[in-house]
């Protein structure tokens, strides 16, 4: 992890643990790390966190462990899932209808700003995931 993944790292995690107003020391007793590891990440100081560490804070403060593995820069962009696999997985019952309709509309804002979707990433349509 560069210095600035772990400085959008440890933003993550002291923006959550003020949220749900812990402490550093409740963080880590949650987790069952010690708190200098909690300081520390949240500090930018740890360059390589052990994932088990990350899952368990990502536990102790209510937050998927996707989204601290993401804010350090660990999911290569290639394995990420294209939008509709990602909500069909997190959104199991929306509608299909629902899916196409916000498909549609992040197609239309990525073109407003000049990105190209890749839609050969994932599975095609209709195909599972």
């Amino acid at each position: 992890m560069n210095p600035k993944q772990a400085l959008k790292l440890a933003q993550t995690l002291r923006t959550r643990r003020g949220e749900l107003g812990l402490s550093a020391s409740e963080v880590a007793r949650r987790a069952e790390v010690a708190k200098a590891t909690v300081t520390r990440l949240e500090l930018g100081d740890i360059p390589q966190p052990r994932p088990d560490n990350l899952r368990a804070i990502a536990e102790a403060l209510e937050l998927p462990v996707a989204d601290l593995f993401a804010a350090a820069d660990w999911i290569p962009e290639g394995e990420l899932p294209t939008l509709t696999p990602y909500l069909r997985t997190k959104y199991k019952d929306m509608p299909a209808d629902a899916v196409r309709e916000i498909e549609q509309h992040f197609a239309a804002v990525a073109q407003r700003h000049g990105l190209t979707l890749d839609h050969t990433a994932g599975p095609s349509s209709g195909q599972d995931e």
